[in-house]
């Protein structure tokens, strides 16, 4: 094992508990006969050489990256309408397993971009055969909407690094308000969908 194998090893641990623990909240939900706010949750470990780069452009050392890099470990959950949002960050505030250390609505206050989601920091400790160690993970928290926007621009990132073409960077200008208006007509008949969806819920059951 490499010495980025024991860096990590926390961070993989780490996202695979959380993901456990959050797909609990929404099993939770549905145990009570309740509508989720979560729709479903993802979770990822940066991969090293994009820990590299970023540890490179923002000067951050090595010794550095546990307190200084907070998305090593990072956790998406998708929910459906953008009420739900404000139900998953109350939620997470109220455990105990976890502390938040920093939020950022990129709701409210929408990227240049047009880049829309909800960015919880938190720090989580893990604990493995040495103890306990306390490390900073990233959760973000979208709409479906949100998520397919967010998802074809990071990959035109690749391509273009940052660097949009003025074409390109209208168009996705555009494609996020038109997301946009897709949350807010689909929380507009938010209770219609969940009453149709306990229904199916309780078809397929019986």
């Amino acid at each position: 094992m490499d010495e980025w194998d024991v860096f990590l090893s926390p961070y993989r641990q780490a996202v695979e508990e959380l993901k456990i623990k959050l797909k609990g909240i929404r099993k939770d939900y549905q145990i009570n006969r309740m509508s989720s706010p979560i729709e479903f949750v993802t979770a990822r470990v940066k991969p090293v050489q994009s820990i590299i780069e970023k540890a490179s452009k923002n000067n951050i050392s090595y010794d550095n990256l546990r307190e200084g890099m907070y998305d090593i470990a990072g956790v998406r959950i998708m929910c459906q309408f953008v009420d739900d949002i404000e139900i998953i960050r109350d939620q997470i505030k109220k455990r105990k397993d976890m502390r938040i250390v920093e939020e950022r609505d990129y709701i409210t206050n929408t990227k240049e971009s047009g880049y829309r989601s909800y960015h919880i920091i938190i720090e989580y400790p893990v604990e493995d055969i040495d103890g306990q160690v306390k490390i900073l993970a990233e959760i973000q928290v979208r709409t479906l909407a949100m998520n397919f926007w967010a998802t074809i621009e990071h990959t035109l990132n690749y391509k273009y690094s940052g660097e949009y073409p003025e074409e390109i960077k209208e168009r996705l200008q555009t494609a996020a308000e038109a997301a946009n208006k897709l949350d807010q007509e689909m929380s507009l008949i938010r209770e219609e969908v969940q009453e149709a969806q306990k229904f199916f819920s309780k078809k397929r059951n019986l």
